[in-house]
């Protein structure tokens, strides 16, 4: 697989603009747009959103948002952990190793992450060493999730 460069994507216009030709393709609850201009307004420094561009152009892109320990329901013990909301790429760039690539970076940071599979996603995630958790419908409310475990991090039972 290629290297790539991920970059933490500037919370601005340009960053807006580029999104928008991931909404044209993209189903509407993964096009970001809504994330990224209430960041905007809340003039957050910290991007939660990562990219890959390719030929000039942003490629690939993935939020990663960083969950406080007291929040957590997956994990034991209790610990900060990263969730995987959305992950997106260009259809002219898919099976290039792009969305393996912002998942990669994402358990670089070291600590547990959590994602939810979208539709037919599931054989991507076993993929990238992510197992699904035994649903719970008072904590996963409808949701599919998978969960990727670092060394010494385990699921709450």
């Amino acid at each position: 697989m290629e290297s790539y460069q991920v970059e933490r994507l500037k919370i601005n216009y340009k960053t807006l603009e580029e999104f928008t030709k991931f909404h044209e393709y993209g189903l509407p609850e993964l096009s970001m747009l809504d994330d990224l201009q209430a960041n905007m307004i809340e003039n957050d420094s910290l991007s939660p959103f990562y990219g890959i561009y390719r030929d000039g152009q942003l490629a690939a892109r993935i939020s990663l948002y960083r969950v406080d320990a007291k929040y957590d329901r997956y994990f034991h013990p209790a610990q900060d952990h990263y969730e995987i909301w959305k992950l997106e790429v260009l259809p002219q760039y898919r099976g290039q190793g792009l969305g393996q690539a912002l998942v990669a970076y994402a358990k670089s940071l070291g600590l547990p992450i959590k994602t939810n599979a979208r539709r037919r996603s599931d054989p991507f995630w076993v993929k990238m060493g992510f197992v699904p958790v035994h649903y719970d419908p008072a904590r996963d409310r409808g949701e599919s999730p998978y969960v990727w475990l670092p060394a010494g991090a385990e699921l709450r039972d």
